[in-house]
């Protein structure tokens, strides 16, 4: 009998062991996957503020040209901004910045807030931001105005480009 009772412990021994490994490799895989997911979010916020920043400097040129590589280009697509109320497709919003802001600016400089918010699901991630608009008019006339900013971004090949922004101002107070 006491041979027996010493198989019986060492059996659970044994079996308590193995399950003390599994529950450590479940631990480590766990902690793998939480380690990865916050270099990867480390490595879409460097992404995505190098973009925004980028973003602004293209649309500070003055020029409507110079954002465009932002952009997707696809006819569907929707743009909101301060005014007009939207734009549909890149055309229409490049052609609209253009004749309603650019053109009656003789400087512009739009700056994005430190405070930016990404978010990333896949091949598709949003960004918000506060922004700075400051802008000289061709009469000398300046105007600033703080902004807030949303972007949906989708990877296409090896890059983001936006498929929808909305740049809003908050109203005036009374």
């Amino acid at each position: 009998m006491p041979s027996s009772v010493g198989r019986v412990v060492g059996k659970n021994a044994e079996q308590w062991r193995w399950v003390l490994y599994v529950a450590l490799a479940i631990v480590g895989g766990l902690l793998t996957f939480v380690g990865a997911r916050a270099q990867q979010k480390a490595t879409d916020d460097a992404t995505f503020r190098k973009l925004i920043d980028s973003l602004c400097v293209a649309w500070s040129t003055g020029n409507a040209e110079a954002p465009a590589k932002f952009y997707a280009k696809d006819s569907g697509l929707v743009f909101y901004d301060v005014a007009p109320f939207a734009y549909h497709g890149w055309k229409e919003f490049h052609d609209g910045v253009k004749k309603e802001f650019l053109d009656n600016a003789s400087e512009i400089k739009l700056t994005a807030g430190k405070d930016l918010k990404v978010t990333r699901r896949g091949t598709v991630a949003w960004t918000i931001v506060p922004m700075h608009l400051m802008e000289k008019s061709k009469n000398g006339k300046t105007t600033e105005m703080d902004l807030r900013y949303t972007g949906i971004w989708e990877k296409r090949g090896a890059g983001w480009l936006l498929v929808h922004d909305h740049l809003s101002a908050p109203a005036a107070e009374n």
